[in-house]
């Protein structure tokens, strides 16, 4: 939509019912000196629209696209290939416009889609019901640890170090306002996950264990002791999978006694997009699904006998007393939980599994070849498409340096944790099917060129 200004003729008529000579009277109680007196330092005078969107043109030629570029960015966002019937059927007009249904029986396609996309997401993180989506992975990891409260009348969780720090970030956020104490440390440059110590720091008053899986590292755990040891506690196991691609591979988190399994589900169906909007996956336990926050979709029989879908739970503000209300989350990611519920149609348990071998091949293809380079060891024991190099300098100022050579050469831990000095020689790569052999050998060869 463009933006329309206002002629002088409206501006005046405004001005004339309201009492004011001119447009300076509405700012006769700023005091003088707060006002601007002339031009404003640096910024240039307006300019036609054709000017601006040369200038903008120009500003962004100077950007490293991420497709113009060997790209191994990972840690919580992924470049996955989304198949242009994707982005062909999100788009159409009875998609694209439509909003939150209110009188959700009117919106038959908008809810059977949600029911599709729940059932997807169940199955993929193995819980028995999943609600039809949140904003992005972090809100589903802080709103999980808020069920868990609920269900436990306990305030104490623990984090794990292998955590993502943006999702830590976000809940300790949200801990201000509801009291949670929540334990937390950085991750350290070991292969062995942190499952003991999350095991041994369980008492009586913790309400649940987070873990990611597999972890900011690129490390893959066995999460079944440590949902034992939650369980005898009392406490729940809240699992947190960032990459949902890798489940096609990997044993699920539900399939290993998690009790909440949240997510992100940007890998499937929606692009990279470098901050959203995302799409916040959340599962858990039949029996708890009532402390579930969000919406959640059903499928009944309408007064003909003919299949109907309709809102089953809504425990949000807008729908129940505000004091009985489990979060204030107000929508759904609904245009993005399309978009990964089309790809995941597409692709089918067989596409998944073939894509997720795909991932895992190529990242195995990586280690080797990055492994060979004088000045880097692999960290990981395991991995599936993303894993941790162990750099002889600061992985900063690596990856600054290679991005110069136009090579997008992954994540350094010092940037992620930038309180945790000791891990600034880590580079967290990971590596999907949009990356060539071709970019391995460039990325190797330009990591050797600059650790010579």
């Amino acid at each position: 939509m463009r933006y329309l200004p206002l002629t002088d003729t409206d501006r005046q008529d405004m001005l004339s019912v309201i009492g004011a000579a001119s447009i300076d009277d509405l700012f006769v109680d700023v005091p003088a000196e707060a006002r601007l007196s002339g031009k404003i330092a640096g910024l240039p005078d307006h300019a036609s629209e054709l000017s601006v969107e040369r200038h903008m043109a120009a500003l962004a030629r100077k950007n490293l696209s991420a497709g113009e570029a060997p790209f191994f960015l990972g840690a919580g966002a992924y470049r996955h290939h989304v198949p242009a019937s994707v982005d062909h059927l999100i788009q159409r007009g009875e998609f694209l416009t439509a909003y939150t249904p209110y009188q959700p029986e009117i919106a038959q396609g908008t809810l059977q889609v949600l029911f599709e996309f729940q059932t997807q997401v169940a199955r993929l993180l193995g819980c028995d019901v999943a609600n039809a989506s949140m904003y992005d992975g972090s809100t589903a990891c802080w709103e999980a640890i808020g069920m868990a409260r609920r269900i436990t009348k306990r305030g104490k969780a623990i984090l794990s170090s292998g955590l993502h720090p943006h999702y830590v970030s976000v809940a300790n956020t949200m801990a201000k306002f509801t009291g949670d104490a929540l334990v937390h440390q950085a991750p350290t440059l070991d292969a062995v996950t942190d499952i003991d110590a999350l095991i041994a720091g369980i008492d009586k008053d913790t309400s649940c264990v987070v873990v990611q899986y597999p972890d900011i590292l690129g490390r893959i755990a066995d999460l079944t002791p440590l949902a034992d040891a939650a369980h005898a506690a009392g406490a729940l196991l809240v699992a947190v999978v960032t990459e949902p691609v890798a489940l096609g591979a990997i044993k699920a988190p539900g399939a290993m006694g998690a009790d909440i399994v949240v997510g992100e589900g940007q890998s499937i169906g929606v692009g990279l997009q470098f901050g959203g909007p995302y799409l916040g996956l959340f599962a858990c336990k039949q029996k708890y699904v009532r402390q579930m926050p969000g919406r959640l979709c059903g499928e009944t029989v309408d007064a003909a006998g003919k299949r109907g879908f309709v809102l089953t739970l809504s425990t949000r503000e807008q729908h129940i007393r505000r004091e009985k209300a489990t979060s204030n989350i107000c929508t759904n990611s609904g245009l993005c939980a399309l978009a990964f519920s089309i790809h995941m149609t597409l692709l089918g348990e067989r596409g998944l599994r073939e894509l997720a071998t795909l991932n895992h091949a190529l990242a195995c293809q990586a280690a080797d070849r990055l492994t060979q380079v004088p000045g880097v060891t692999l960290l990981n024991d395991s991995f599936f498409n993303e894993f941790t190099l162990i750099l002889s300098k600061d992985a900063r100022e690596v990856v600054r340096n290679l991005a110069d050579r136009d090579v997008l050469g992954g994540v350094s831990l010092g940037r992620l944790f930038p309180d945790a000095p000791q891990i600034g020689n880590g580079l967290v790569v990971a590596v999907t099917e949009t990356v060539t052999p071709e970019d391995i050998e460039t990325f190797a060869k330009a990591l050797e060129e600059e650790l010579a």
